[in-house]
């Protein structure tokens, strides 16, 4: 690992540890005014930023998990543990939202007294503290499905303070005591909404699925544009994470030594990791056994 690697890490580790801590006061705070002001969208923000910590403490482990190195039983290193953390993440998101609209619709049908002024300064104390979160993770949210999801999460928090804060102040000049489950509904549903393509490419990496903006029949060509080059079949592209592609292909080549192979070889991964950006590639030669076979396997049979 080099050292920007460790210094990267180190910063995420340290960030990881400060929305913690804040994730935890906020939790407190909002169980603490949920419950003397009477209000359920700070008593539900404070069961999601309960459920924000622990997903967040769990995050930071997947993030070490995935800087071991590969060992002889996980020959591709430990990169997947944050993928799965990405995804109880979200699904734990939508589990939580669906029964904060529950019980919000159990509210409107049998309104309960709010207070208002309570309700709002715990909403802006929560506010201040996902800014500070949210501004922690922003940067290192781009690249990693992990932090991500955990970003997601602060920036629901973020959200669902907010809408407080206004429900709050519509309960202290109208007494409008039923924008206090309205909120909760209206959050909940934008952030199912926001969980949802999460939870889908996760699922995508977890099944090998090939990345999206990988282009088979434009890698095709590239290749057979190579010297002695005759064919390409069985290609196989799949995502380790987020960020890193592994592509195995077969190539028919022209009768050689093995020594004139091997400069084919560095051509064929040049290509693919500088135009494609594959990480890892794996290559089998072959003289004219599945020239005519197509790029992408599919005769009705397993992987061969």
């Amino acid at each position: 690992m080099t050292k920007h690697q460790h210094t990267d890490s180190d910063m995420s580790g340290r960030r990881f540890f400060w929305v913690t801590v804040l994730n935890v006061v906020i939790t407190i705070a909002e169980f603490v005014g949920g419950a003397v002001a009477g209000s359920l969208s700070l008593l539900s923000d404070a069961f999601h930023n309960l459920g924000d910590s622990l997903s967040i403490v769990i995050s930071y482990f997947a993030h070490r998990i995935s800087r071991k190195p590969q060992t002889e039983t996980n020959t591709y290193g430990y990169r997947r543990a944050q993928i799965i953390t990405a995804l109880l993440n979200a699904l734990a998101l939508i589990l939580v939202c669906a029964i904060l609209v529950i019980e919000a619709v159990r509210r409107i049908s049998h309104p309960e007294p709010i207070n208002g002024t309570l309700m709002l300064t715990v909403a802006v104390i929560g506010l201040a503290a996902n800014v500070i979160s949210a501004l922690l993770l922003s940067s290192g949210s781009k690249n990693n499905l992990n932090m991500r999801a955990t970003y997601l999460h602060i920036m629901s928090d973020a959200l669902s303070s907010v809408a407080i804060i206004i429900g709050g102040i519509l309960i202290q000049i109208f007494n409008w005591t039923w924008v206090d489950p309205a909120v909760t509904i209206a959050v909940a549903i934008y952030i199912m909404y926001e969980s949802a393509p999460i939870i889908k490419e996760t699922i995508k990496i977890l099944m090998e699925g090939a990345p999206t903006n990988l282009d088979f029949d434009a890698v095709k060509n590239d290749l057979l544009a190579l010297p002695d080059v005759k064919g390409v079949h069985h290609l196989h592209a799949w995502l380790i994470d987020e960020n890193n592609i592994i592509v195995s292909v077969h190539v028919n080549l022209s009768d050689m030594k093995i020594s004139k192979a091997e400069v084919i070889y560095d051509q064929i991964t040049k290509i693919l990791k500088t135009k494609y950006g594959v990480c890892h590639v794996t290559i089998q030669a072959e003289a004219s056994r599945g020239v005519n076979q197509d790029i992408i396997y599919d005769q009705g049979k397993d992987i061969p």
